[in-house]
This record gives C-alpha cells, structure tokens and sequence, in this order.
C-alpha cells in the first residue's frame, strides 16, 4: 500500500532545513523501519522556488508504520514541520510496475 506525505514547513526554517538536510536525506534510504521510500523532494515556494516543505511517497503495510517512520526523520525530530499530513494513495498513472 502507498502513502503520501504532505509535510509543511513552520516560518523561518531555511536554515534549519539546510543543515539538516544530509542528515535527512541519508534517513530517507538507509533507516531501520519497515517501509520504502518509493519517491521525494522538497516543496517549492512559487515565487522564489526556495523549499518550504516535503512531499514523499511511501510504500507501507500501515499508516502506523509511516507514521514511526516519520516520528525518527531528521527533519521531524527538528521541529521543522508546522503539518504534516499522510493519506493512503492509489498509484494511478506512471505506478513503478508499469515502468
């Protein structure tokens, strides 16, 4: 089952952001969770294209397993997020088994 995750980020937190980014980046492909992260990248402010957010799709049993997953991502523990939303997903078109 897929999962999308919408996270936004709280005002003010490029410089957060940027120094915790390799740290997330590496979570995001090598954690010890029972999930895959299937696709990701930040969100974009549409006027400055500076990131504001994440968007991820997740590959899970459970919503409960993304949500433990997201409870150790860096960018989570750091407070960055003022939302993050998760909602299961049908993999419509483009879906990794038609590729």
């Amino acid at each position: 089952m897929y999962f999308v995750v919408f996270a936004t980020d709280k005002p003010a937190q490029e410089a957060l952001r940027a120094r915790i980014r390799p740290a997330h980046r590496v979570y995001l492909r090598q954690h010890p969770h029972p999930v895959r992260v299937v696709l990701g990248g930040p969100t974009l402010r549409a006027q400055s294209r500076e990131m504001n957010g994440t968007l991820l799709v997740i590959e899970a049993a459970s919503q409960e397993q993304v949500d433990t997953f997201l409870q150790d991502d860096p960018y989570v523990q750091a407070g960055i997020f003022a939302e993050i939303i998760v909602r299961p997903w049908l993999w419509g078109i483009g879906a990794p088994q038609e590729v």
